[in-house]
């Protein structure tokens, strides 16, 4: 059993009001371990704490003693590379695999892409005339924005919030994170990483907790949290946005999604089958940038169809540890309901299950995890709840078009805008279609594959403007303009 404490002011500490509730393993719903629930105590700690560093020696490095510190946290993390493996298998329950060779690593690979961009991004600088003729430059700083407050989501805890904190402190700030309830584990590990790579008391705070009346509303509320970065479904962010109204402050939002891929015939094929098996089953459906809608052009449908259900019937659920695993569980029993009601609803709506629909057979203590079966839908029209809502589990409805407008009109009809992958290989239809797709990031013939140095998210319902490269500076910092008469 493992105790999760906040990690406030570079300290590990329980709740004031003593208050914990239970972490339960997602393969086989046992407790393994009890979390302190954060209230209006601990953040109110956690964000002076953040507020003195900013003040404090943190404030006082220059960026290159500030980026080396966190190529210091990069490394760190990468030596116990081994603890964050086995601490985001416990709290997701995904394959080992998934952690070792994408997970983990790109968390660390965020501390080192963001320390490197914060050193080579110039700002502008302009000779203004004046009526003396001697005239003025005018250049332009950046500066931090203060104390961020960082709302992480459970699919993909490390990699998503370390996407968040390492831009943050690469260009300044202090963070007060609020992980989600489900995935303590990697938050808490990082406060270990930071006191080991010397990162000052303050910087990175983590309080746990929930949402509504907890650690979340709290630190959305708290009027010295200078803004808001949130990674979750859309109805929460609009929450956030209202309450982030009061006082104006800044919000970068990624938010849901119900993202299509199109298939033209002329695809390769074999590379389409197992991108779009990627994209819609990897860690069991629960990505942001997952596929649940697909079009298929009719000459290549019944192939396609036949080939994916295959691919899913392929995919093997159990011990995370095992390297035969290549299917994960849900994170919890609760949305294990949510994911069996949306496939209930699809058999309701008349659809074909191609595949799944069910819950596997598991042995031992594995059967009382949350695991649901990799399925498969088509026949229902775009009306229909399973293709307009998003589901956030191994599921996906397959259509059939005759048109390339055809295929643009049915991925757009959508209130969301995340992601689409496109599948050719005639170039210059990707261009064209790529174009017409009211995304965020459009792939073409792959899906996932990330520069870190692009920007990054949604349009529609799926979020509040861009991260990543130079991109995360125009949220993370304020341009200040300094006007010199010479």
């Amino acid at each position: 059993m493992t105790d999760f404490k906040h990690f406030i002011d570079g300290e590990f500490v329980s709740s004031s009001s003593g208050k914990t509730f239970e972490k339960r393993r997602p393969t086989d719903n046992a407790v393994i371990g009890h979390i302190a629930e954060g209230g209006r105590l601990e953040i109110d700690s956690a964000v002076r704490a953040a507020r003195a560093a900013l003040a404090g020696p943190w404030g006082r490095l220059s960026t290159e003693e500030r980026t080396d510190l966190l190529q210091a946290v990069a490394a760190e993390i990468t030596r116990r590379f081994d603890d964050f493996v086995a601490a985001e298998m416990a709290d997701t329950g995904q394959p080992k695999s998934m952690m070792e060779h994408g997970f983990i690593p790109r968390g660390a690979a965020n501390f080192k892409v963001f320390a490197e961009v914060v050193k080579n991004v110039p700002t502008e600088s302009f000779r203004t005339p004046t009526p003396d003729g001697a005239g003025a430059l005018n250049y332009a700083i950046r500066v931090p924005k203060g104390v961020i407050g960082v709302i992480c989501p459970w699919n993909a805890p490390f990699l998503l919030m370390t996407w968040k904190v390492a831009p943050a402190l690469a260009c300044g700030n202090t963070v007060v994170v609020k992980p989600s309830e489900e995935t303590p584990a990697t938050a808490s590990l990082l406060g270990e990483v930071m006191n080991a790579a010397g990162v000052p008391a303050g910087v990175y705070n983590v309080v746990h907790g929930f949402g509504p009346e907890s650690a979340g509303e709290f630190l959305t509320r708290h009027r010295d949290v200078d803004a808001i970065t949130f990674t979750g479904e859309t109805r929460t962010g609009a929450a956030i946005m209202k309450v982030a109204a009061d006082g104006l402050r800044d919000v970068s939002f990624e938010l849901g999604g119900k993202n299509a891929g199109i298939v033209f015939a002329d695809c390769d094929f074999d590379a389409a089958i197992e991108g779009i098996g990627r994209s819609t089953f990897l860690n069991c459906g629960q990505v942001c940038l997952g596929t649940e809608r697909l079009y298929v052009e009719r000459p290549l449908y019944e192939k396609f169809v036949a080939a994916l259900q295959r691919r899913a019937e392929r995919l093997k659920p159990g011990d995370p540890a095992d390297k035969a695993t290549t299917l994960g569980p849900l994170i919890s029993q609760e949305h294990r309901k949510k994911v069996l009601s949306y496939y209930a609803k699809a058999k309701e709506e008349g659809a074909t299950i191609v595949t799944g629909g069910g819950v596997p057979e598991l042995p031992g203590a594995l059967a009382a995890g949350s695991w649901v079966e990799p399925t498969i839908w088509t026949g229902l029209p775009e009306t229909a709840a399973v293709v307009r809502e998003e589901i956030f589990g191994p599921c996906c409805h397959i259509a059939p078009f005759d048109r390339e407008e055809d295929a643009i009109r049915m991925a757009n009809d959508t209130p969301y805008g995340l992601s689409t992958t496109i599948w050719t290989r005639d170039l210059s239809r990707a261009h064209r279609v790529a174009a017409k797709v009211d995304v965020g990031i459009t792939w073409v013939n792959s899906w996932f594959l990330r520069d870190l140095r692009t920007p990054f998210g949604g349009s529609k319902q799926s979020g509040i403007g861009r991260e990543g490269g130079v991109h995360s500076l125009e949220f993370y910092t304020e341009l200040r303009n300094v006007c010199v008469k010479l």
